[in-house]
């Protein structure tokens, strides 16, 4: 029966000229689910229910046995009943969400409500005026004039005697940095401190509590002693001791965020804090029946009036950050780049994200910043300076002026490299590597005679370069030896002038002739 009562409020709110989009946001189902009930006629439906009713469903054969559990065990809910069912039998395919509305038919069925053990509350009398504060975050999506999704964040407090709220708005995740200045925001607003501030175990906050033992983040730490304020943690998962702010959170989101647009979060803020003055704060309170803003008028007097300002400077709220071999950094799960070099330079970096959205990295804790970034709010993204590219080209020019300034002729050494560009465009470096390497101490008219048979055979390669000049220090070398041992006997001639040859027997020679002629 639900399910044609779904198709009704389909069909008559199509009839009536909502979107899809509308139609499903109102119903709470998705879109697919309203354009399925669509293509159907009033008739189609019927059938089809019908069909439904009379079709053998696939957890009808165990009906008996998910009976006897929730018989015996009447707070057995759908999650165990699916565990034990693929426990048993292996071979069963079916999803969770099946079993859960099988569960519920047969608790119908057979009335066997879910035995719940609801936690015992009492009544706690109201604070007195400016004893406390509550401090709670919460996040919505909203829908932005683009017509995409934005996802935006809150930190709410409230004033637990007379429900007066202050709330602030971040288009990005909240810092330590950004909890410290949201809370000087709020004193400002309602004019004092409290004796007690009231928080969950947020991450932003609290490092650990060890029955309780509470260690701080270093930086809230600062604050919290310069404040001079109390401070109370709640235990985990006891949202329940910070009701109000809880209640406070999720009237935000329910009546000033819902449905709303997002522009920008500098006019999201401003709505709110019109919102809070309108409604938040000026509509009756349901439990204390008065409205906040009439009862803060009187606990605003209670409140410890703000002698100084916190000055945010001593406040490191720069985060450590592994530079990767690319020469990247990993941050909210985009990479971000630095200068090349980084990597081999600096094993680690420190960043900070700023008010205007921009990502400042530190080569040091406090130290010169090494880049700058637009912070980007997708997941996955390189963001990259265009200063931070190598440039191929760069160098390559005066690389070139550098190599022809070793030949005597630069006009034709610097011909010679260009046609060698022209053959070998993307390994130009290393050709121009070998040439210079290859021309060190070697005499410069060895180098032009080398350019010269290179132009002359067209051998535009640096190999080949090197392999003509390699053949004609060869060949240098050669004549210089045999100009040496000329010399040498040049000089030595005289010496021979009283040399004798030497006289050899005649008798071995008159054997072999002998033999010859028998």
């Amino acid at each position: 029966m639900e399910k044609w009562l779904m198709f009704m409020e389909i069909y008559q709110m199509k009839k009536q000229g909502f979107k899809i989009r509308r139609i499903a946001r109102k119903l709470g189902v998705s879109r697919t689910t309203v354009y399925k009930y669509l293509e159907k006629s009033p008739e189609e439906m019927a059938e089809w229910m019908a069909s439904t009713r009379k079709r053998k469903r696939k957890l009808d054969h165990y009906e008996l046995l998910i009976h006897t559990w929730l018989s015996e065990n009447p707070d057995l809910s759908g999650a165990q009943v699916h565990d034990w069912l693929k426990e048993r039998f292996a071979d069963l395919s079916v999803g969770e969400s099946t079993v859960r509305s099988y569960v519920k038919e047969l608790r119908e069925k057979y009335n066997i409500p879910k035995v719940m053990t609801p936690r015992s509350y009492e009544a706690i009398p109201e604070l007195p005026m400016g004893k406390q504060i509550q401090v709670d975050f919460g996040q919505s999506k909203q829908k932005t004039t683009q017509g995409r999704t934005q996802k935006v964040y809150v930190i709410c407090f409230v004033l637990s005697h007379s429900r007066y709220k202050y709330a602030e708005w971040l288009d990005r995740p909240f810092t330590t940095k950004d909890v410290i200045r949201a809370h000087e925001h709020a004193f400002e607003y309602f004019g004092g401190v409290p004796e007690e501030m009231v928080y969950d175990q947020d991450a932003l906050i609290v490092v650990s509590e060890n029955g309780g033992d509470i260690i701080l983040t270093e930086e809230f730490q600062t604050y919290y002693r310069e404040r001079k304020f109390q401070l109370y943690v709640c235990r985990k998962a006891d949202p329940e001791s910070k009701g109000k702010v809880e209640n406070s959170v999720k009237f935000i989101k329910q009546n000033f965020a819902k449905n709303r647009v997002f522009r920008n979060i500098e006019q999201w803020n401003e709505q709110c804090w019109e919102w809070l003055e309108r409604t938040g704060n000026g509509k009756v309170n349901n439990t204390i029946k008065k409205k906040p803003a009439e009862v803060f008028s009187v606990e605003k007097k209670h409140l410890k009036p703000i002698t100084k300002k916190i000055i945010h400077s001593p406040i490191n709220s720069s985060i450590a950050r592994v530079v990767r071999k690319d020469n990247t950094i990993l941050y909210e799960s985009n990479r971000y780049s630095v200068p090349l070099g980084t990597y081999d330079k600096h094993n680690s970096v420190y960043v900070n994200a700023t008010d205007d959205q921009k990502l400042r990295i530190h080569e040091s804790m406090g130290g010169p910043i090494i880049a700058e970034h637009q912070l980007c709010e997708g997941k996955g993204e390189l963001i990259q300076d265009r200063q931070h590219k190598r440039d191929r080209t760069k160098g390559i020019p005066a690389y070139m002026k550098t190599v022809s300034e070793a030949f005597q002729n630069q006009d034709k050494a610097m011909s010679y490299l260009m046609e060698i560009q022209t053959q070998y465009p993307r390994y130009m470096r290393d050709q121009l590597k070998i040439i210079s390497d290859s021309v060190k101490d070697v005499p410069s008219n060895i180098r032009a005679e080398a350019l010269n048979e290179c132009v002359k055979s067209r051998f535009y390669s640096a190999s080949e370069f090197k392999d003509v000049l390699t053949h004609l220090i060869r060949q240098q070398q050669s004549t210089k030896s045999t100009e040496m041992a000329i010399q040498q006997m040049s000089a030595g001639q005289s010496n021979y002038d009283n040399m004798k040859p030497e006289v050899r027997d005649l008798d071995p020679y008159l054997e072999v002739l002998e033999g010859a002629v028998k």
